[in-house]
């Protein structure tokens, strides 16, 4: 669909837009907290504050609104990974279409439910695909036999334009210097929108895309000059799951846009965390990713000083996906480093495995008993930038022990951390106890400084949630003979704790019978 437009085509659409009978006025918001990060004054546009929580409703009313009556009393159909669906479904219902909306069978049930309460009676959702490609497919299949018109996502002048009101209003609410303005690309009609209204208004402003490197098929088509077509793409950040862009988006974005960025979960699960420090709003991962692209950009330029503009594109995160985002947003911060360490299995070694640590904490701590020369160990410790992994690596090794970094590691970050454990033949005598203790520096070493010497530990797990208070669970050693003295550690310790020796669990998955 290659259009050649002059300069101000998409000015006049922008400015004549239809979106306002549906869409409001997002704020454009000052991130305090980002903004004494990066050392740079960062302002949130606050599109997830649309009534569908998603700026995909300026563009799918503006492409409706300005459609024929004979359209109109045809219908409409449209492919959308849930964000364009909800503002077709929404605008359906306003201007009293029929719509038919296609949706990948990945798309998280909040956003199949958000449409179907939108549209109401005029709406019809059909499942089909995996990616938003796959659904338009079968869109365009279905819309063909019931010859309604099609609403696309983002390869539409009126749905460009529709976008690029989120621009206008940029400008009209900050009209002093901006350095840039960082925004999220799936197949690129927010971009390509933002882009051409605002190097047609003030072109000194740098226009910067941010996609996610599993799913960047906007930043190889520029690279090549030809669209380029994924085969797969990475499905976390589901708005943004788009294997190939328009070619109209395409066209603008190579005029008009300064550089796209890529970034990797991790680094999207810390701009979801930052966004809610700032706003006490829950960003969808595509939401987030302007975020995690001006983070990256300040770091990587060193700007200081300068105004930064993240569009916040989108809120309709799955609830079921915060585990994975809190587990995952300490690594892309680089707050947190994660290392598998093999110490001697022989008494004291926790002991001089912690005070190598010194002061720093620890986020988690997985051990089970598994050799009788080796302890392996799996551990997180809280960082402070970036080189810290490398310098705590070589104190460990320094210390005598074996250090493997897994911070960049994905099986070990998604997977082995959890399967720590199982069955083992040496953990004789073994008690299993779960503790809570204060959350402060130094709670882990008076804990292990308090164990008789005699006591071995088998067993033990750590992970650190935020909480004011910590949770352990561990094993211990500990004879017939030494029990006594053992309740009276436990009393004299002052920690709330429980006996799970006889939990089922524990019996089933953990233990031998001896």
């Amino acid at each position: 669909m290659t259009i050649a437009h002059p300069t101000n085509f998409y000015l006049r659409r922008v400015l004549t837009a239809r979106v306002y009978d549906v869409a409001r006025e997002t704020e454009l918001d000052f991130a305090p907290n980002l903004s004494a990060r990066l050392a740079n004054r960062v302002y949130l546009k606050r599109e997830d504050n649309q009534p569908v929580f998603s700026f995909k409703l300026r563009g799918a009313y503006n492409k409706m609104a300005h459609m024929t009556p004979e359209e109109r009393a045809r219908g409409v159909f449209a492919a959308s990974a849930g964000n364009h669906a909800q503002g077709v479904a929404l605008s359906a219902r306003k201007l009293g279409m029929r719509a038919v909306i296609v949706m990948p069978v990945t798309t998280p049930s909040i956003k199949i439910d958000a449409v179907k309460a939108h549209g109401g009676e005029v709406v019809e959702v059909v499942l089909a695909g995996e990616s938003y490609s796959d659904a338009q497919r079968a869109a365009v299949e279905l819309g063909a036999k019931r010859g309604m018109t099609f609403v696309h996502p983002f390869d539409d002048p009126f749905v460009i334009a529709g976008q690029g009101t989120v621009a206008m209003e940029i400008l009209r609410q900050h009209q002093a210097p901006i350095h840039a303005i960082f925004v999220p690309i799936g197949g690129g009609g927010l971009i390509a929108g933002v882009a051409a209204y605002v190097k047609a208004i003030r072109p000194e402003i740098r226009v910067i895309g941010v996609q996610t490197e599993d799913s960047d098929a906007m930043a190889r088509s520029l690279a090549k000059g030809t669209l380029v077509e994924l085969s797969e793409v990475g499905l976390f950040s589901d708005g943004t799951a788009v294997k190939i862009v328009g070619e109209e988006t395409l066209r603008i974005c190579r005029e008009y846009v300064d550089e796209i960025l890529r970034v990797d979960t991790d680094a999207i699960c810390a701009a979801i965390k930052d966004g809610f420090n700032d706003t006490r709003s829950m960003l969808e991962p595509a939401g987030a990713l302007s975020i995690a692209g001006a983070k990256q950009y300040a770091e990587r330029e060193g700007v200081r000083g300068q105004t930064l503009i993240a569009i916040a594109s989108g809120a309709n995160l799955n609830f079921d996906r915060l585990r994975f985002v809190a587990e995952r947003a300490e690594v892309g911060e680089a707050r947190e480093a994660l290392f598998a360490v093999t110490i001697p299995e022989e008494r004291g070694s926790f002991r001089r495995f912690c005070a190598l640590l010194g002061d720093r904490g620890i986020t988690e701590f997985n051990y089970r008993i598994g050799d009788t020369k080796r302890a392996r160990l799996f551990v997180g410790i809280q960082t402070r930038n970036r080189g810290e992994p490398e310098q705590i690596a070589q104190a460990f090794a320094a210390g005598g022990f074996e250090v493997l970094d897994l911070t960049q590691n994905e099986l070990a970050k998604l997977h082995l951390r959890h399967m720590i454990g199982g069955r083992t033949d040496l953990a004789r005598d073994e008690l299993l106890y779960r503790f809570d203790f204060p959350e402060r520096p130094g709670a882990l070493a008076r804990f292990l400084n308090a164990l008789d010497p005699a006591w071995n530990i088998s067993l033990f797990h750590y992970r650190n949630h935020g909480a004011d208070f910590g949770r352990i669970l561990v094993g211990i050693q500990v004879p017939e003979r030494d029990r006594v003295a053992f309740s009276e550690f436990l009393a004299q310790l002052g920690y709330v704790y429980s006996d799970e020796s006889n939990n089922p669990a524990y019996q089933l998955l953990l233990r031998n019978d001896m």
